[in-house]
């Protein structure tokens, strides 16, 4: 009796594990748009810090990401089992905010040149500066990477709450808790390899292998390009997965969308959704940021006035 117990418990957590495996990767697919822009916008954080003190910047932003989802998580959590009937809501805001932010993305250069040229030179003039407080830099592109990091993680435990709503409350804390720890150790551990990419390419380019030196002179090379399209991915993945979940989250649009792809067949039917998705994130996006931008600037000048 002992024996078979233990083998139905053995089953039963290799079930368990099984199933948080496979709910796990559906929710880091419907996730991915934001891991794109988390990883582009988390390495662009680093800019302008000492290559010495690239890493330690790094950790410092990945311990503050496992702080913010051991908040997120716990809150998910409750949501879900207290007010279930939130989860849609919240979903259906994240995806919105995805649209949003990727739109805002797209046209930043025209609607913020002014506060980005005023924010390079400040921050050019602190690192010139020898008697500039470089720890206070520091400590200030490390609040402001976690800001970022608790809105964006936000969004990947929305998702992904979204994603095992039907599921029981144990699947949910351990589907969410890995994917909690695990974006937080593949983005981080991504964003230090990138930000270190170009020294490792200037160290391979000084050996006296010529293979290494070649190998080494495409890495220098290749290293600007590889963030710009990261940045260009994540923002595609971005309208991609808002408009994908606005669109779920409307039954009669999802209803038209998949009726239109099933009439059309074939590969194009098949990509018809997806592309009906980023077409959707891209107008809702285009529509909240003409919507809000002018109210987030009077908010911004009455704070300043006051």
């Amino acid at each position: 009796m002992a024996g078979s117990s233990l083998l139905i418990l053995i089953d039963d957590i290799a079930t368990v594990l099984d199933d948080v495996a496979l709910m796990t990767k559906a929710a880091t697919k419907k996730t991915a748009g934001v891991l794109g822009d988390d990883l582009a916008l988390n390495a662009q954080q680093v800019t302008g810090v000492r290559p010495a003190r690239e890493l330690p910047v790094v950790w410092a932003v990945a311990k503050g990401s496992m702080i913010n989802k051991a908040i997120l998580v716990p809150a998910a959590l409750a949501i879900s089992f207290f007010i279930p009937w939130l989860v849609t809501p919240l979903l259906m805001l994240g995806g919105a905010f995805l649209c949003f932010e990727g739109f805002e993305k797209l046209v930043h250069k025209f609607l913020h040149r002014e506060e980005d040229s005023q924010h390079k030179k400040e921050l050019r003039e602190a690192l010139k500066n020898p008697e500039a407080d470089l720890k206070a830099v520091e400590k200030d592109k490390i609040k402001g990477a976690i800001r970022t990091d608790f809105i964006l993680s936000a969004e990947i435990i929305a998702i992904t709450l979204g994603t095992v709503a039907t599921q029981t409350f144990i699947m949910q804390a351990l589907v969410l808790s890995v994917v909690a720890v695990m974006v937080t150790v593949v983005v981080y551990g991504l964003v230090a390899g990138i930000v270190k990419l170009d020294d490792i390419g200037l160290y391979l380019s000084q050996q006296a292998s010529a293979s290494a030196r070649k190998l080494g002179e495409g890495i220098v090379w290749v290293a600007p390009y590889l963030m710009k399209g990261l940045s260009i991915l994540g923002t595609i993945a971005m309208f991609l997965v808002g408009g994908g979940i606005l669109v779920h989250g409307v039954p009669p649009v999802y209803e038209a969308v998949n009726q239109f792809a099933a009439g059309i067949g074939g590969v194009a039917g098949a990509l018809a959704p997806t592309l009906a998705n980023g077409v959707i994130g891209l107008l809702a996006g285009g529509l909240l940021v003409a919507v809000l931008t002018p109210l987030m600037k009077l908010w911004n000048n009455r704070k300043a006035e006051a």
